[in-house]
């Protein structure tokens, strides 16, 4: 059974996983399992745990993963919530894949898309708060915060304003509605979509996406075992900024006041390194065949070899 969502930078999460020898592997955001299927084939000496929101996904990964029968448990929730609770010890190697699958995408039902009839976005179906509610419920102020917070738009008043005077003649029904209202502030042009920053803005506050990553690093950051690989893989600057961040501090030895005169903590504080200075991006091959891995950005992180 082949996966239909493509797993990116897959060569390169593999080689992030080269020294781990035994244990549990985590993968956070298993999807299609896209990644895992690899994982479990090439690393035969460890066992896999596997969480989603999604119950689609959940369902064709539990089928995909027969053949790994007896190293492979699926569960359904975030990871910010399951990770802290699994019983799985220890683990030693965690991926999480910040992205909204392909087939998400493609699926024009879950409403992610900008020709969808409908408008969702809700990674876990059963969820009360859909993109729906926030387009035709959120005050304008709200909406300003969340096209200038989440998307990083530049226009956000004028867009903001757009949507709640399209709504007022009638509600917005379906993401291509809402991508027409894109059009009229933000002009066409370029290779990103007038709608690109406001559908992530959007399905980033349905989805509680940053907050769910915070959680995570949090989780990661309170329970992490000696040798743990952490590789995360973001999609956007918001992202990226949130795990590098974490693992600057993570890596950082010296925990003074930055005024003090001199150190007196004993510069033994580090959890571990990272092992790139800078994220991996996807080569010339895997853009070609993968378009979508162009925002792509892998960061790994080894903690130390001690309890």
């Amino acid at each position: 059974m082949k996966t239909p969502h493509i797993p990116v930078l897959l060569k390169e999460v593999l080689e992030s996983f080269s020294t781990v020898r035994k244990g549990y592997f985590v993968d956070c955001t298993l999807g299609y399992a896209g990644h895992s299927f690899e994982v479990l084939k090439h690393y035969e000496q460890i066992t896999h745990v596997g969480i989603d929101r999604d119950d689609e996904a959940l369902t064709f990964s539990k089928n995909r993963l027969e053949i790994f029968r007896g190293r492979s448990a699926l569960y359904k929730g975030t990871f910010a919530t399951l990770l802290p609770l699994l019983k799985e010890s220890p683990i030693t190697a965690l991926l999480a894949d910040f992205g909204v699958s392909s087939l998400q995408l493609d699926k024009k039902e879950r409403g992610f898309s900008f020709t969808s009839e409908t408008l969702d976005m809700r990674m876990d179906t059963s969820a009360s708060l859909s993109a729906y509610e926030v387009v035709n419920e959120y005050t304008q102020d709200k909406l300003e915060y969340i096209f200038d917070t989440y998307g990083e738009i530049r226009s956000y008043k004028k867009l903001a304003a757009a949507v709640v005077e399209a709504r007022s003649k009638e509600s917005i029904q379906s993401a291509k509605a809402l991508s027409e209202v894109a059009k009229t502030v933000i002009p066409m042009g370029g290779k990103i979509h007038p709608a690109t920053l406001m559908f992530q803005a959007i399905r980033i506050e349905v989805n509680n996406e940053l907050g769910e990553i915070e959680g995570l690093l949090d989780a990661i950051e309170t329970k992490h075992y000696k040798d743990e690989v952490v590789s995360l893989i973001t999609f956007h600057s918001l992202e990226d900024r949130l795990v590098k961040n974490r693992f600057k501090k993570w890596a950082r030895s010296c925990i003074c006041d930055p005024q003090a005169m001199r150190c007196v903590c004993g510069r033994n504080h580090d959890l571990g390194k990272a092992l790139s200075r800078k994220p991996i991006i996807a080569g010339k091959e895997e853009l070609k065949i993968n378009p979508r891995s162009r925002s792509a950005k892998l960061r790994s992180f080894r903690f130390k070899n001690e309890s």
